[in-house]
């Protein structure tokens, strides 16, 4: 019943940073109906000061404007957090407060619990840009949170502080990237789930003028697609119900429930992101039957988390938790009049799952066919003609080192770590600025989980079934017996069936989030850890110097709170780094 809303853009302001493009980004409460039929929600959102009226800010009230960004022109964002101090979902917060052994990060011997806030905060942010080629200092790590009476966690950090105040911080950002859908969001700590999901998430948009050459669909035929899912209670307002289910049960697109957008009998670009919580999606474009040969229109996929790839023509593919698709669809494939059913199917929560352990979603939004095409002819390119940019394979050399991360699962329900370490214990994994890796995550457990590393983007590998059961049980007696590097199971005595290649959406592609499925390992190889070292828009302390930590983490974000996320380093070229201390 509601056309898709889309997010408007943020204006730069090029006068504050010379050769820098700035923005101020507010985060407010404010108030947002979901669909005509349901009052107005309470909900938290970005706000952008528009430089050119600066009464009138640019945003919806939920998620954020769009930044739209030429690549390796740097842009400088001041955050500021106008949030209230209780929480929209304070209940959640109260009871990891109190110890809940479902929510309260909880590790395994020999750790002891730790509180991931302290006792006079309810509401703390930051921002991240995921994606993004990235300063440490500008990362946007939990624990560089900053709350709206300007408490600090024990990382908080700014650039050019003089510029700031206590709730307020300045990030630089370089936008090396290459042409490709980022997103920024919020990571606080120990909240990012419920921060994220009353609505603090945007799109970030790396452009490269060399893509108007690829005579690609564009302004109104380019449309953003931030997919979602919530529940509502019966006066509109939000209701968070991840402690009592897995997933929630209404679809929502940029910001409004089973939306529907009037296209033209032509080729659009359509550029998905995941933003849900925890809700993996299969999804297809469903057409009536008496219309087609077959009940899905094909598209075709032309990007993907870090930009171009070799088009490929598909009829559905499985998106996780903050990953990207870029698709070309051509409604002249159907008649005038045709209504197109975004549709999901085959993704129980948590995905693969139990049908039935948590809401299911089956219809998304429509696309009608009921517009007249413009111009009488579309004279974009087919995308079985696009000469895209490709993605060179990164090269596996026989010195290259490999890391182990471990999902363990303690109890049952019970809190997730990597290699059964807390968040908060120091980082124990280094890694040599300029060098590549083969990181090998490795799940025993029954969920899949959307793994997101910062900084770099990397290229999946293989992945290998193993014998869940023993490895969990070997593993157990690792801990058991005092974690010695000996002792660690080897993983290749758990290979159960020969490497499998990446699923084709996944090949000739670059990453930064890759799904970590059950009782497999999953591979990944890194692009160069290489951090900017320089400085960024004449900002003093803005490059990196080393040694440089950044996290990662599973990105289903009830998880990620619950501790599934861990520190790594980087040290200078030419440093030995370490042995992890265990094992891995």
């Amino acid at each position: 019943m509601d056309p898709l809303p889309t997010p408007a853009t943020a204006v730069p302001d090029p006068s504050v940073y010379p050769g820098a493009d700035y923005y101020e980004l507010t985060m407010r409460p404010g108030s947002w109906r979901f669909h005509r039929d349901l009052g107005p929600a309470d909900v938290w959102g970005y706000w952008a000061t528009d430089p050119h009226s600066p009464r009138r800010p640019i945003g919806m009230g939920y998620l954020g404007p769009t930044i739209s960004v030429n690549k390796d022109h740097p842009t400088v964002v001041k955050y500021r957090n106008h949030l209230p101090t209780t929480h929209l979902f304070q209940f959640v917060i109260d009871a990891i407060r109190n110890g809940d052994p479902q929510l309260t990060p909880t590790p395994p011997p020999p750790y002891q619990p730790m509180l991931p806030f302290p006792d006079n905060v309810n509401v703390w942010n930051v921002v991240h840009q995921h994606g993004g080629l990235t300063a440490p200092q500008s990362d946007g790590m939990p624990l560089h949170s900053f709350s709206p009476d300007g408490i600090h966690a024990e990382s908080y950090t700014t650039l050019d502080p003089a510029r700031v105040k206590r709730n307020e911080a300045i990030c630089a950002y370089t936008n090396r990237e290459r042409s490709s859908l980022l997103w920024y969001h919020d990571h606080g700590m120990g909240m990012t789930s419920l921060n994220v999901y009353a609505g603090l998430a945007g799109l970030w948009v790396v452009n490269d003028p060399a893509d108007e050459e690829l005579n690609l669909p564009r302004g109104e035929y380019e449309v953003p697609l931030v997919l979602q899912d919530r529940t509502f209670h019966p006066d509109g307002s939000l209701a968070y119900t991840m402690t009592l289910q897995e997933g929630e049960d209404t679809p929502v697109v940029n910001g409004k429930a089973y939306p529907y957008l009037a296209v033209e009998p032509r080729r659009y670009r359509l550029r998905l992101l995941n933003a849900s919580n925890e809700r993996f999606w299969r999804l297809r474009f469903a057409v009536p039957e008496s219309l087609a040969t077959q009940p899905s229109l094909p598209f075709w996929l032309i990007g993907t988390d870090g930009g171009f790839r070799p088009p490929l023509q598909m009829l559905n593919f499985l998106i996780g938790p903050a990953e990207r698709y870029d698709l070309i669809v051509d409604f002249s494939q159907v008649p005038p009049g045709t209504d197109v059913t975004l549709t999901n199917y085959h993704a129980p929560v948590h995905y693969p799952g139990v049908p039935g352990a948590g809401p299911q979603i089956s219809e998304i939004m429509q696309f009608r066919v009921a517009k007249r095409l413009s111009g009488g002819v579309d004279r974009t390119t087919p995308p079985a003609s696009l000469k895209l940019p490709t993605v060179a394979p990164i090269a596996v050399r026989p010195d290259i080192r490999r890391r182990q991360w471990v999902v363990y699962q303690h109890k049952l329900f019970g809190t997730m770590t990597f290699n059964a370490v807390p968040f908060m214990e120091p980082s124990e994994d280094f890694i040599e600025a300029g060098s590549s890796e083969i990181w090998e995550y490795i799940n025993p457990n029954h969920d899949a989980h959307p793994m997101h590393v910062h900084l770099v983007n990397f290229q999946v590998l293989n992945r290998q079934p193993i014998n869940a059961a023993a490895y969990q049980a070997d593993y157990e007696k690792w801990i058991d017996g005092g974690r010695k590097p000996q002792d660690l199971p080897v993983l290749d005595n758990y290979l159960t069936g020969p490497p499998i290649p990446p699923e084709p959406d996944e090949a000739h592609s670059d990453k930064d989030t890759v799904k970590s499925y059950p009782e497999t390992v999953t591979r990944i190889i890194s692009r160069e850890f290489t951090p900017p070292t320089e400085t960024i828009a004449s900002i003093p302390n803005s490059g990196t110097a080393y040694p440089a930590t950044y996290v990662h983490h599973c990105h289903l974000l009830e998880h990620e709170d619950d501790d599934l996320m861990r520190p790594w380093t980087i040290v200078a070229p030419g440093t030995q780094p370490p042995t992890p201390s265990g094992g891995h």
